[in-house]
Formats: structure tokens, C-alpha cells, sequence
């Protein structure tokens, strides 16, 4: 099969496309032909193999994991002698944090994928895993928003974000969302009851108050946390040493602050569909790549400028 191969850490350039094989399908595992992927701030800092630390998990010196890739969307081609909820021709999202999706074919954890509703693009859905799971346990499992409550969010523009907007809506909350004054209209439109652009409001100043705050750029200080919010939510982060001072000076001062990585579980991503199937959620893509430009899907991303998300067709 096709895949993207790093051999060493690196950026973009790292990847090549060269012929593998699949290893062995476990008995718990399923065998999908990929039609779609999406790419993550995650794939980008797995393939540079940064933060350092990152690399107790995916290789000290050379990466561990040759295949990178979280998300996909594809067509069950072989099922594990331990499966139980898929058959041969279903339509599936999933993803795997090790990685493996930038390939034709993946086998992986039937506990890691849901069933495509009837009638939604591939394409888009491949969009959702990642971005969509930890927005949705930012918004439900972390933040646990309540109806009626005021809720802001950094960074409303890009993957996360802009399905945090919906989700906090869908939640009954007021939300008020921070983005770049040329995407005002855009998060408006995923029903934001007010925008700051951050290019026009000096957001560290702002007086606002809310019962959750959450983050989804990771530039946000633990003074903004305080001074505006409640109780906070932290997905996203710009540099190692901003990210552990938020977290310890929430530990000292007792300000609660949920910092976390989004866990793939099956029942999270079947919530996720099913609001899209009932036109509860949008996907937003800004651009579809084809397969051979997934270093092309990345750089962008890498210039943390992306409206909504960016999929790759097979």
C-alpha cells in the first residue's frame, strides 16, 4: 500500500510517499480502506518530534511510529476474529494516536471508530475525530456547561474552536468567541452571540466575566483565567514553559483550570455524528487536499491560521 514514511524527525519535507506493508490484524482491530483524512496541530508536533518529552512515547532518536496520521474516514474491508461492532462495506470515522492514517489502509481499534451516518460526506467527517473529540470533552467532560451559562472561547476560528461554538451553543450557553477580525463573520455564523477580534481588543485587558473560559490557542495567561472566568479549560498551547506556568500557578492560587488530551472512545465520536446527521454540528473546510500534498495540508496548519479544518481525499 501507499503511505507517507518519517524516518527522522523534521517538518514537512521529512515525508515521503513510498510502498509498506500492513502488519498483522489483531483480533480486536479492523482493517479500513481510507477515503479521507484530516491533519491536527498534534500531527505536526509528532512529526517534529516536539516537545521533547513527546519522544518518550514516540521515539528517543528516530521516530517509532513510521506512519503519521490520526485521523480518517473509510470503508471496513476486514474485521478481527474478536469484532463485534462493524461488518465488511460499513462506513467509518475514527483515529489513532500512534498514528498510521496517512496511508491507504489502517488497522486499528474497533473502540477508535464509529459508523457514519447515512448520507454525510466522508471527506468531512474525516474532519471530526481528533478536533471534534476534544472539543466536545472540553465543552461536555471537562467543562461541563450548563444551559443559561456564559462561556468564552480563545481561538474560535480554527478546528477546535469552531466546533466548540457549536457545542456550547447546542448546550444552551451564551457564547462570546475570540478570533482575527477577518473571521468575525465566519464565527458568527456558527452562532456566536458576540465576537472580539483580537486584532482590534486587547483581550489581556478585557473586563468580561464568565462562568467558563475555554482555551483553545494556548495564549491565554493565568491572569486572564482569573481575572474573567470561573473555572477554565486549556486544549490547546503556544510553548511548553506558558503552558506549565497556566497549569502550576492554577495549582498554587486553587483555580481550576482542566488541562488534557483528548481521549478516542467510540461513544464520544457517535454523539459527534449523530449531531452532524441531524445538522446540529457543521464541519467547516477550508481547503480538501489530495493525498500526495498531506505535507502541503501540514505547513499550512503550521502557520496556526486555519478557518475550520483541513481534509485530504484519497
Amino acid at each position: 500500500m501507499k503511505a507517507f514514511i518519517k524516518k527522522s524527525y523534521g517538518g514537512p519535507e521529512v515525508l515521503k510517499l513510498e510502498e509498506t506493508q500492513l502488519p498483522t490484524l489483531q483480533p480486536n482491530e479492523i482493517k479500513v480502506r481510507i477515503n479521507a483524512n484530516s491533519v491536527n496541530p498534534a500531527d505536526w508536533h509528532i512529526l517534529r518530534g516536539k516537545p521533547y518529552f513527546s519522544r518518550l512515547i514516540y521515539g528517543l532518536f528516530k521516530p517509532k511510529y513510521p506512519i503519521p496520521g490520526a485521523d480518517f474516514a473509510g470503508i471496513v474491508e476486514e474485521t478481527g476474529s474478536a469484532c463485534k461492532r462493524f461488518k465488511t462495506g460499513d462506513n467509518v470515522i475514527g483515529a489513532n494516536l500512534l498514528g498510521g492514517a496517512f496511508a491507504e489502509y489502517i488497522h486499528v481499534d474497533e473502540n477508535n471508530c464509529t459508523l457514519v451516518p447515512d448520507g454525510l460526506s466522508l471527506t468531512e467527517l474525516a474532519c471530526l475525530p481528533i478536533a471534534g473529540l476534544t472539543a466536545f470533552q472540553a465543552t461536555h467532560t471537562y467543562g461541563n456547561i450548563q444551559e443559561g451559562e456564559r462561556v468564552l472561547i480563545n481561538g474560535s476560528s480554527g478546528g477546535v474552536g469552531h466546533f466548540c461554538v457549536q457545542l456550547a451553543k447546542n448546550r444552551g450557553a451564551s457564547v462570546t468567541a475570540i478570533c482575527s477580525s477577518k473571521n468575525k463573520h465566519f464565527v458568527e455564523s456558527l452562532g456566536a452571540d458576540e465576537v472580539l477580534a483580537y486584532d482590534k481588543t486587547n483581550i489581556h485587558a478585557h473586563a468580561g466575566k464568565y462562568d467558563l473560559i475555554i482555551d483553545t490557542h494556548g495564549n491565554l495567561n493565568f491572569s486572564d483565567f482569573r481575572r474573567m472566568g470561573k473555572r477554565g479549560v486549556l486544549t490547546g498551547f503556544t510553548g511548553v514553559s506558558h503552558l506549565m506556568a497556566v497549569i502550576l500557578q492554577s495549582k498554587l492560587k486553587g483555580f481550576p483550570i482542566a488541562q488534557f488530551t483528548a481521549e478516542i472512545n467510540a461513544s464520544d465520536l457517535a454523539s459527534l455524528a449523530l449531531q452532524c446527521s441531524k445538522g446540529q454540528l457543521k464541519v467547516h473546510l477550508e481547503k480538501v487536499y489530495s493525498f500526495d500534498e498531506i505535507p502541503n495540508a501540514i505547513e499550512r496548519l503550521e502557520q496556526m491560521h486555519t478557518r475550520g479544518k483541513l481534509a485530504i481525499a484519497w
